[in-house]
């Protein structure tokens, strides 16, 4: 067939729709949409598949899996009663977070009522968002003891960088001065799924998040094993305020790291930060990198860490690209990361 101006290309396709080309290839191989093909092979998206696509994209929007999205398109209501829980449980805690701020706004118009000018930080403090932080610290070895600033924790944070350049000793030294942090380290899988046991059977409100959890992780393509098992456990349970992990795709394979990377995006921005180290491009894809997600570089030369935003040409971009390597290269090379130790 030949293209036509009513037929879009893959590029133009995910921009309207406001996703990654990735993400339309993705829904194909799930037989969500069928894109029709030119003389000369390329994919296009007609009205008929644009359509269908912004219906995927909404019920991803509250949070249902590929699979539960499938069964929706069919008619099918399996899984939707807990997925619009979920979302009415994400606008009440929002509702309630607004409220919170009416009630600031109300008793700092009281104070000016009666003549009392606000202060400028009660004022500043209302435009503040809840996932905005700020700590200044000494970086520790093998930095020189610069000063470092995280002015914004959003809810998702990627620490990348190559071998030796401290991005372990990074993340544990944000564990230590981010209030409320826990640090999870690679001990984690030494003890393969007992410690998520433990978590799950001291609490079992916990297990049914778990399991919830790995459902829908299941749905999604995700190979249940125990370091997966072990990772919800952890970042299901109550405790720290924010979650710092090393290495977060150890243990998992290359599709259990997409559907991983996709439950924690579907979580946001209601739950609390994420902070962990990759080197995967299936965790890290910088091509789908939302606004509510950081990517902090530790450079090969020991200078401070970078805040790099993911486009092309931007200060630290390619230095990112380079560190990244697909699920498959990584577990090739598991066995050198190991021998180098994690600095």
């Amino acid at each position: 067939m030949k293209q036509s101006p009513a037929f879009l290309s893959p590029a133009e396709a995910a921009k309207l729709l406001g996703v990654s080309a990735k993400a339309l290839r993705l829904y194909e191989e799930r037989s969500l949409i069928a894109p029709a093909r030119t003389e000369a092979g390329w994919r296009v998206y007609g009205p008929e598949d644009m359509a269908r696509a912004k219906e995927i994209i909404a019920l991803r929007a509250l949070g249902l899996s590929l699979a539960q999205v499938a069964r929706v398109l069919k008619s099918e209501p399996q899984g939707l009663e807990q997925a619009l829980a979920a979302h009415g449980a994400a606008l009440q805690a929002e509702l309630r977070r607004l409220a919170a701020k009416l009630e600031k706004v109300g008793s700092l118009q009281n104070q000016l009522a009666m003549g009392a000018v606000p202060a400028a930080g009660d004022l500043a403090r209302l435009a503040e968002t809840d996932s905005e932080t700020l700590v200044t610290f000494a970086l520790p070895w093998p930095w020189g003891g610069e000063r470092f600033t995280l002015r914004t924790l959003r809810p998702l944070t990627y620490i990348i960088g190559p071998l030796g350049s401290g991005k372990t000793r990074l993340a544990k030294r944000l564990a230590e001065v981010l209030p409320k942090a826990a640090f999870l380290g690679l001990d984690r899988l030494e003890e393969s799924a007992s410690p998520g046991r433990r978590l799950r059977n001291a609490d079992p409100t916990l297990a049914a998040r778990v399991e919830e959890t790995l459902a829908w992780l299941s749905d999604e393509g995700a190979r249940m094993n125990d370091a997966l098992i072990t990772l919800i456990s952890h970042l299901e349970a109550t405790g720290p305020e924010v979650l710092i992990i090393d290495m977060i795709e150890e243990g998992l394979d290359g599709e259990t790291q997409q559907a991983l990377i996709a439950h924690l995006r579907r979580c946001t921005p209601n739950s609390r930060p994420v902070i962990f180290l990759t080197r995967s491009t299936a965790i890290l894809d910088l091509e789908a990198v939302g606004t509510e997600e950081t990517i902090l570089l530790c450079p090969a030369n020991h200078s401070p860490p970078l805040d790099v935003r993911p486009y092309p040409g931007t200060a630290g971009y390619e230095a990112v690209a380079t560190c990244l390597a697909a699920p498959e290269v990584r577990a090739r090379t598991a066995g050198v990361v190991a021998m180098q130790g994690h600095r």
